[in-house]
This record gives structure tokens, C-alpha cells and sequence, in this order.
């Protein structure tokens, strides 16, 4: 089974799960300081634009993306080469997170907009909307705090807590770090899907055959559909992915305008 992995793919396999590992040996939190952060929050490091793609918040999410890199990374590798595939891999991951930072820079700026009108004129309605609607993971932790300003909306106390927790709200979306190699693998997938679009691939869920360029563009459709619906609590970067597709698809035309650089 693990013959048939290329020297790239094995090797990104094993700094990843090495990357996962270790930290847990010397009790160090990676993704603090590598992880890619929100472009003017004061831990934001140019290279973290590329070290964020080797790291994962754990076993679940270092396996789904490393085993689509094991399944679809070989096949890519010998129809490009070693050199030419780790490039396409560097770029796509790179350009995801270049694409989920400009995402992420005008959702923070229109977070810190609507926190500073909550600021101007802070009220008991305004304060559940704007936790409802950019804050819910912290609805149900802020329950009893949010049922008693109901009941005393014109409290000081209340009135200056509704206001700091907005300010929380902010401080805490512009210090969450995006990680994961999944804007790589999405770009892995859309490179499989144009390249060898009608290869049959078998799904585990539900267990039926589908072509590859049929997957992709379910993929592609979720994904987008996903980040326009952008439900408060889902914590999964699908800009990132449709970043690392997009880059995907314009290498791609690049390299195929010159046939004999991409055969």
C-alpha cells in the first residue's frame, strides 16, 4: 500500500504528522506563533503564510487532509515530477492562505465596524444581535449575563459588560490562527479533477463510484455555498479551500499555455 507513495508526497506526509506530534512531547502549542493570524494582529509573521499549512488542530484533521494528499498526491507527482509537483503544492497552500487573509481582513474590519456602533449606542437588543450573529459558540456561555442586562437594560453594569464582551468578541476573532493543509489538498483535488476527469473514484460515503471531475465540482459547490452562508460557529476555513482551488485552476492555465513545460 505504501509503495506506491512518491518521495514529495511521503515526505510532506511525515513532516505533518511529525509537526503533530511533537508538540505533545515538549508540551508547545505550534500554532501559536505558527499558525497564520489576521494580517494587523500584533503575532502576525509574514511566514506564517507558509508555515500554517503544516499544522493541524489534531488526529481528525491531519488525517482527512493527509489522506487525500496520499491518495490523489502520487498520481499528480508522476505526471509532473517531484519538482514541479512540490512547487504546485507550496503555491496552491500559499495562495489559500494569501486569499482567506484578504477574506478575513474585510470580515474583521466589518466585525470592528459593527462593534464600535454597538460602542456609540450599546442596548440589550443590539448586544444579542451582535453576539448572535458574530459570536454564537458564546451565546450559551454568556446565557445568565445576557438574561439579567434583559431584565436591567439600563444598568450601568450591564451596559459596560455587554460592551467589554463585544470588545472580547473582536480581540478574540482577530487572534485565531488559520492551520491546515487543506488549501494544498483542495488545490490537489481540483489539479486530479482537470487532469484525469473521468478516473472513476469509489466514495466510503455513501459507497458508490463517481467520476473525479464530478466530486470536484460537488466539492467546489459546497464549499462555496459554505462560505456564503457562513454560519456563526463553523470554525472551518472554506475560503481557504476555495483559495487553494482557485490557485489551482490559474496554474494550471499557466502551465498548459506552454505544452512542453507541463508535459
Amino acid at each position: 500500500m505504501f509503495a506506491r507513495l512518491t518521495p514529495v508526497v511521503k515526505n510532506l506526509l511525515l513532516i505533518n504528522i511529525a509537526l503533530l506530534l511533537i508538540p505533545s512531547f515538549l508540551n508547545f502549542e505550534l500554532a501559536q506563533y505558527f499558525g497564520l493570524r489576521y494580517i494587523f494582529a500584533e503575532t502576525f509573521q509574514p511566514f506564517q503564510f507558509i508555515t500554517y499549512m503544516f499544522l493541524h488542530a489534531g488526529f481528525g484533521h491531519l488525517l482527512g487532509n493527509m489522506f487525500a494528499l496520499f491518495i490523489f498526491g502520487p498520481m499528480l507527482e508522476r505526471f509532473w515530477g517531484s519538482k514541479r509537483f512540490f512547487i504546485f503544492y507550496m503555491v496552491t497552500g500559499v495562495g489559500a492562505g494569501i486569499l482567506f487573509g484578504v477574506v478575513n481582513f474585510i470580515e474583521m474590519k466589518q466585525l470592528e465596524s459593527a462593534a464600535e456602533q454597538y460602542i456609540e449606542n450599546p442596548n440589550y437588543e443590539a448586544f444579542v444581535s451582535f453576539i448572535q450573529e458574530n459570536a454564537g459558540y458564546a451565546y450559551s456561555q454568556w446565557y445568565e449575563f445576557t438574561d439579567a442586562y434583559g431584565e436591567n437594560p439600563g444598568k450601568q453594569e450591564y451596559i459596560d459588560g455587554s460592551i467589554q464582551r463585544v470588545k472580547e468578541v473582536v480581540r478574540f476573532q482577530g487572534n485565531v490562527p488559520l492551520i491546515g493543509a487543506s488549501g494544498a489538498v483542495f488545490g490537489i483535488l481540483l489539479a486530479f479533477g482537470m487532469l484525469f476527469p473521468n478516473t472513476e473514484l469509489f466514495l466510503l460515503f455513501p459507497p458508490i463510484p463517481i467520476k473525479a471531475k464530478y466530486l470536484v465540482t460537488f466539492y467546489g459547490l459546497y464549499e462555496l455555498y459554505a462560505g456564503i452562508q457562513n454560519v456563526p460557529g463553523d470554525n472551518v476555513a472554506h475560503y481557504a479551500h476555495l483559495g487553494g482551488m482557485l490557485i489551482a485552476f490559474i496554474l494550471l492555465k499557466i502551465w498548459q499555455k506552454d505544452n512542453s513545460r507541463f508535459y
